[in-house]
């Protein structure tokens, strides 16, 4: 495929308020370091100079992270108040997000619903990672639970790497395939191409398919009717409130939240 360069930037989402990109594989959203020559902030400030803002550390507002080695749907706001917008629907967990993966071995199950807990690694020479047992924690998310469940995501170095070197592909199977994020201006919802094409990597093929992405799309562009009439279609109107939902905030995800809305969000008026 195609290298990361700064050239090739793909845009799936674009309004006066947002950005969504399809982020290359194996690229850092952002970095200090001076020796990281490229990063999506780079590619954003090389092609769009004009909406880079100076008051950010970056010159843009990412709304959620993506490991460097994942691709996919990635979403940008482009002031304050679409960042703080966005950041209310993460918190309130109104955010679709679908990924698509090649994970080792064969999975019988169409659909397997994880209940796992993730938390730090404590075992000697894995602190840098994450595990399923002990306190909560969200990164590295998927390739936890895909590991957990005996199937680790194909090129996943960390959690499933393969025991022969030579199965080793060009790069993490893991993708961001489609997102939406209902804010109350705008419903901000793209759809990124499969990249995992046998066209572009000879070195699989699909054998069976459990359910096209097609219809995967379709369900995942509905929202679960609150009121029990069945799916509707995306809304921009304020979803009606469901009893003990959101989830109550712990004090570490609550200082986190006041640190974030801290930069990203309106300052108050005078």
């Amino acid at each position: 495929m195609e290298p990361s360069s700064m050239e090739n930037l793909s845009i799936v989402y674009q309004s006066s308020d947002f950005l969504v990109v399809n982020k290359h594989w194996d690229l850092r959203i952002d970095s200090k370091t001076w020796r990281e020559t490229l990063t999506l902030q780079k590619q954003l400030r090389h092609h769009f100079p004009e909406l880079a803002d100076p008051d950010t550390c970056y010159g843009f507002r990412f709304c959620h992270q993506l490991d460097f080695s994942t691709s996919g749907a990635l979403c940008v706001a482009l002031n304050k108040a679409a960042a703080g917008s966005a950041y209310k629907c993460f918190k309130e967990r109104r955010v679709t997000k679908a990924y698509l993966a090649l994970v080792r071995g064969h999975v019988q199950e169409s659909q397997v619903t994880i209940n796992y807990a993730i938390g730090r690694n404590s075992t000697e020479g894995r602190t840098h990672t994450m595990c399923i047992e002990g306190t909560h924690g969200r990164t590295h998310q998927l390739r936890v639970h895909c590991s957990a469940l005996g199937h680790p995501i194909v090129g996943d170095l960390t959690y499933g790497q393969a025991e022969d070197q030579e199965d080793q592909p060009f790069r993490m199977m893991l993708h961001a395939f489609y997102l939406r994020i209902p804010t109350q201006a705008e419903c901000v919802e793209a759809c990124t191409p499969d990249p995992f094409l046998p066209a572009l990597d000879a070195c699989w093929s699909p054998t069976t398919c459990v359910q096209p992405l097609g219809q995967l799309l379709q369900a995942l562009q509905t929202d679960p009717d609150p009121t029990g009439g069945g799916p509707r279609p995306c809304s921009l109107s304020t979803p009606q409130p469901r009893e003990g939902w959101p989830p109550p905030e712990t004090e570490a995800q609550r200082a986190s939240c006041l640190q974030w809305l801290s930069e990203w969000t309106l300052e108050p008026d005078d």
